[in-house]
């Protein structure tokens, strides 16, 4: 699950101890994320994310970002804007031209 976990750890120079040390888990612990033994609980993934801020979308390789998601209001928009486009992101080509083409014709 932690894809790049050993990659963030061994490009900052840490020891599992010193990562262990830093996220409040053991050493051995780090040792069987990093093996893909056992998965962290979602407090340690957001301390380890924290801990190299970056993100855990990043941390389990589901983004290439390795940045952490910036507010909503960073980009000038309202919680209910950047959930729209959230939910816009997701839908198909012809889904979104269909939406396109609703907004259109409520700005005509």
């Amino acid at each position: 699950m932690l894809k790049n976990l050993r990659l963030l750890r061994e490009e900052k120079g840490m020891s599992q101890k010193q990562l262990a040390d830093c996220i409040g888990v053991s050493q051995q612990s780090i040792n069987k994320y990093e093996n893909h033994n056992i998965e962290p609980d979602i407090g340690a993934l957001i301390r380890i994310a924290d801990c190299f801020s970056t993100s855990v979308d990043y941390i389990i390789g589901h983004t290439d970002e390795r940045h952490p998601i910036a507010p909503p209001s960073t980009y000038g928009m309202d919680n209910e804007e950047f959930v729209l486009l959230q939910k816009y992101r997701k839908l198909s080509e012809k889904q979104k031209k269909c939406v396109n083409l609703l907004i259109e014709t409520y700005n005509e």
